[in-house]
Formats: structure tokens, C-alpha cells, sequence
């Protein structure tokens, strides 16, 4: 990929952050919206509702502003029949656990447990009621950057799991117009955690309808294969001489017609720490966006399930392709799947991780 440009000082203001009303849930609660600026052209909307991402603006190579992600301009979208159907998980942070259980089921410490199977035989995302459906708590942050730290009590029992979990989540805003994202748990159960958030990115801001024409590059030598219900098999297999290749840059419809059903995997990445680990760029708005993370897996997910039924901010109608998902991860149904990187959290730990979506031009 060719190198990328800095924002020139036009974009330059003061980092703000923002509070408004975004509508009432069923119950009678308000949920919040927060708008984070970070002074050099990006902006992200974030609500407490499900700890969602309704909104992200970077600048293209002409400095045009648009709106990099798939959601709702109201919190009505996000209970509407449809989506309530189609369950895409539009920009929402991903807890207990992240991406699949197979069977709904795992042992821990000699005990089986028994969870929702809200996705044909497994257990998907947390649950009927995971993270992306729940009020979180809002401290506002200022210093360093705009930020909003996000609190949540998980209790003994909630959708299975078990252990009473306590998670906080701070999104910030940082200078080099990257969207940080830290995650924090602890418990007083021996459990399992595995945390992300779901957003879906189009760099085109809305020009284009699918994302076939973005280029991705990811730093991974190897993938979980996957049985018919999207469950890994165990074995980590070479990308080389596939279509889960992205060793190099390739455009997403390149090979996706090679992979039945469309991507929908988790790839191994790379090194160790927090390291760049994937690269996606929109040639015609020339925006790119590097995902920096400390976790060993990516779940890249090319929107196969997207139908044409939502329609979101501005009258976009959300097909299939509309979006991709860059989901840092552990691997899914590491419970059940010894070999994979753990996923239990005890007592006295702590469970910790970052991820940062940085966005930029290149012309």
C-alpha cells in the first residue's frame, strides 16, 4: 500500500465532547448519545445503549468528512422488527463472549454450562441479552483526549455465565485519529471473557454499496477452518494459496465467490503485544483505516447476511457487502477447544486488552 498523508492544518479545532438524549428503551430508560471530537477532523457518536458506535466521520483525501460506519440515526433503529430479526450487531461492544460456542455449552473446572443457542445450534455473542443490549454506565472523560469510560455489572448467572463480571470499556479518541478502545474486566467467579465491538466499516462514507472494492491487508499466516455452522474445527491452516491470503493487499471481491457463504473467520495474527495487525483502504475516497490490537485473533466478516432490509442513516439501504468487521478477538469457542488461547478469567485477575481503528488518506 502506498503511504499515507497527514490531515493538513485546516482540519484542525478544539477536542470537544458532547451529551444528547437518544431515545427512550421499552422499559422507560434514556439512553444517551456522546459525540467525541478529537480536534483533527475525526468525530464518533457513541451511545450508552449497548455501548454502540452509531456513528464514526473521517475526512477523505479532500478532507470531505463522511460517515465511515453502518447504524441508526435514532435509537428506534436498534429495536426496530427488522433489525431485531436480522441481528447484525451494528457498532455494539460484544460480551460475555465474542463470536461462537458451539452447542451453547462449555466446561469449567469440572462444571458444564449451559448458555442460550441463539444461533442455530450455538451460542452467539453473548447471548439473548448480551452487552450489545444492555445501559451501560458513562463517566466523561477529558484528559488526555475525549473519551467515555463505560461500566457494567454482569451478576452471577446472567445468560449462564458464570461469576458476577465487572467491566468498564473506555472509547477515546486520540490524536493521530485513531478510535482506542480499552477493555477491562474483572470477576469473583472463575468464568470466561472474551470482549470486542462489531462495527461495520464502508471507507467510501456511503458512495459505495458494498465494500468488494476495499482493499485489506491482514498480518496472518493462518485461519480457523470452520464447520458448516461457522464453528472452528480445531485446525489452523495456512492461508498460502487460498482466498483467506491477505498477506498482501487484496480487494475483499477479489476471491470472495471461492468461499461459500462469504468471509465469515477468524484469521491467527501475528507477533505479539499491541501491533499493527490489519490495513483496509477505499480507493476512491483514498481513506484508509490500520487496526492496531494486543489480541491474538481478527474476525474479518464481509456482511454476508445483510439483505436489504435495513435501512439506515441517510436512506442507505444495507445489502449484502454493505459493511465489514475487523473484530479483535480471542478465538471463537476457545472454551471448548483446548488448544486455542485461553479465555478463563479467575478471581484476582485481570482481563485486559486494547484496540485502536486508525484512520487516514493516502492520494
Amino acid at each position: 500500500m502506498q503511504p499515507k498523508t497527514s490531515l493538513a492544518p485546516a482540519f484542525m479545532s478544539q477536542p470537544s465532547i458532547t451529551a444528547a438524549d437518544f431515545g427512550q428503551l421499552p422499559d422507560g430508560q434514556t439512553a444517551q448519545l456522546f459525540t467525541l471530537r478529537n480536534g483533527r477532523g475525526l468525530e464518533v457518536r457513541i451511545t450508552n445503549y449497548g455501548g454502540t458506535v452509531t456513528h464514526l466521520l473521517a475526512p477523505d483525501k479532500d478532507g470531505q468528512p463522511g460517515d465511515v460506519v453502518l447504524g441508526f440515526d435514532s435509537l428506534d433503529g436498534y429495536f426496530s422488527p427488522e433489525y431485531q430479526q436480522a441481528g447484525p450487531y451494528f457498532g455494539a461492544l460484544i460480551g460475555r463472549f465474542g463470536n461462537r460456542i458451539a452447542r451453547g455449552r462449555f466446561e469449567l473446572d469440572g462444571q458444564t454450562y449451559e448458555l442460550a443457542t441463539n444461533n442455530g445450534s450455538n451460542h452467539l455473542h453473548g447471548g439473548l441479552r448480551g452487552f450489545d443490549k444492555v445501559l451501560w454506565q458513562v463517566e466523561v472523560l477529558v484528559d488526555p483526549a475525549p473519551a467515555l469510560r463505560l461500566s457494567y455489572i454482569s451478576p452471577d448467572g446472567e445468560e449462564g455465565y458464570p461469576g458476577t463480571l465487572t467491566v468498564s470499556v473506555v472509547y477515546m479518541l486520540t490524536p493521530d485519529n485513531g478510535l482506542r478502545i480499552s477493555y477491562g474486566a474483572t470477576t469473583d467467579k472463575t468464568t470466561i471473557v472474551n470482549l470486542t465491538n462489531h462495527c461495520y466499516f464502508n471507507l467510501s462514507g456511503g458512495a459505495r454499496p458494498d465494500v468488494l472494492g476495499h482493499e485489506l491487508q491482514l498480518r496472518a499466516a493462518r485461519y480457523t477452518v470452520v464447520d458448516d455452522t461457522l464453528v472452528p474445527t480445531g485446525e489452523l491452516r495456512p492461508v498460502a494459496g487460498t482466498p483467506f491470503d491477505f498477506t498482501a493487499p487484496h480487494l475483499i471481491g477479489e476471491r470472495i465467490a471461492q468461499v461459500p457463504g462469504g468471509y465469515d473467520h477468524n484469521w491467527v495474527l501475528g507477533g505479539n503485544g499491541f501491533r499493527l495487525v490489519a490495513t483496509a483502504a477505499e480507493p476512491t475516497t483514498g481513506r484508509t483505516l490500520d487496526v492496531y490490537t494486543d489480541q491474538p485473533g481478527v474476525q474479518c466478516y464481509s456482511g454476508n447476511f445483510l439483505d436489504g432490509s435495513l435501512t439506515g442513516k441517510n436512506g442507505l439501504v444495507y445489502g449484502k457487502h454493505a459493511g465489514f468487521c475487523l473484530e479483535t478477538q480471542h478465538f471463537p469457542d476457545s472454551p471448548n477447544q483446548p488448544d486455542f488461547p485461553s479465555t478463563v478469567l479467575r478471581p484476582g485477575e485481570l482481563f485486559s486488552s486494547v484496540t485502536e481503528y486508525r484512520f487516514g488518506v493516502k492520494r
